[in-house]
């Protein structure tokens, strides 16, 4: 049960910060997130473009992710993403825990106490950088980190400071859709929690049902789904 001491605040700041399975999280790279004030780069950089332009060339794709909270627990888990609006973060089959997102919706499902919590993606962060038909620069803010390979966008809707925030990191990788890879983000919300989530084995253009964004009620069954 410790691990699911552990994951429900951590599920909490996901859905509170917007992130998902961006979510969105994601494998190691050499720059690590910050939250020293960064140098803000030209609003009309070409590398929001492209940050923008590599999260709709995303037309699917699944990774394995660790989550890592604010006193450096780590739990790990598998994350599936498809376009539009659908992501899902799974922690294993012994997990009490599910975070799954249909595409209106991002739910938080704890199977130990039979919950679910539900928060709308339409007009926060999150829907922006899962709806290909919207602009996250809407909300994003391209930062320089003083180096050329790495794209980092801090996302937040400052009319909406309940929702948090993510800031982004991109590496420059040929292979990935639209030349960008999303390697990790740090989400924060209003209470200023903060959840690093890093990818690794990152898989695009496979084969992912609808029914992956499924899942079982628990309050209206007192069994967890296979």
């Amino acid at each position: 049960m410790r691990k699911m001491k552990l994951l429900r605040p951590l599920g909490i700041t996901l859905a509170a910060a917007g992130t998902c399975a961006l979510g969105l999280s994601l494998g190691s790279t050499s720059a690590s997130p910050t939250f020293a004030p960064p140098a803000v780069a030209q609003a009309n950089s070409p590398d929001l473009d492209r940050a923008v332009t590599a999260l709709r060339a995303i037309s699917t794709m699944k990774a394995d992710f660790n989550q890592i909270d604010r006193a450096g627990n780590v739990v790990n888990g598998t994350m599936t993403l498809k376009r539009p609006g659908k992501i899902r973060f799974d922690y294993g089959e012994d997990a009490d825990l599910l975070v799954v997102s249909n595409g209106r919706s991002l739910y938080m499902i704890d199977y130990e106490v039979n919950q679910v919590e539900r928060w709308p993606i339409r007009n926060s962060p999150l829907g922006a950088l899962l709806d290909p038909n919207r602009d996250v620069k809407q909300f994003g803010t391209l930062l320089s980190l003083g180096g050329s390979e790495v794209v980092s966008v801090d996302v937040r809707d400052p009319n909406r400071p309940e929702y948090g925030r993510i800031i982004m990191n991109f590496v420059r990788n040929r292979s990935a859709p639209g030349g960008l890879q999303l390697m990790n983000w740090v989400a924060v919300d209003a209470q200023n929690y903060r959840t690093t989530v890093r990818l690794s084995n990152h898989r695009y253009g496979i084969s992912v049902p609808d029914s992956t964004f499924r899942f079982r009620d628990p309050r209206r069954s007192s069994r967890r789904p296979r």
